[in-house]
């Protein structure tokens, strides 16, 4: 069992990274050893500084669109992850969708809760 699991969403710009971010930080209201990494200063350490603290925790990657980043930044940092949630893979089993990359709708909202129910879900696959 691991003290902690850190959380690493999309920051990008589309709609679902905003699902990403959202259903994070929802997540971490609802699990106290739930944490979450910033990935723009994940990719803009350069020097390797965070590594040792990325490496401390299993991490969760959030990613919001088919480019896979959040995996593809920690990869790249020789960083390993546990386990990854693909937003807008699990959307594809519901008839609801994010339009907006920055603000959340009543149908947005709905996403939210669909991610942190899986994040939920990996969460204790993992612990």
């Amino acid at each position: 069992m691991c003290e902690k699991i850190a959380l690493a969403p999309c920051n990008g710009m589309s709609a679902n990274g905003l699902v990403s971010r959202v259903a994070v930080g929802d997540c971490r209201k609802e699990n106290d050893g739930a944490i979450s990494i910033c990935m723009g200063s994940t990719s803009a350490d350069i020097e390797g500084k965070n590594n040792e603290m990325l490496k401390k925790y299993p991490i969760i990657a959030v990613n919001g669109c088919p480019n896979g980043c959040v995996n593809k930044i920690l990869e790249n940092k020789g960083i390993d992850v546990a386990g990854t949630v693909a937003v807008n893979e699990v959307l594809q089993d519901y008839d609801v969708s994010a339009k907006d990359p920055l603000r959340l709708d009543g149908e947005a909202e709905k996403c939210v809760e669909i991610i942190v129910d899986k994040l939920n879900k990996t969460i204790h696959d993992l612990v």
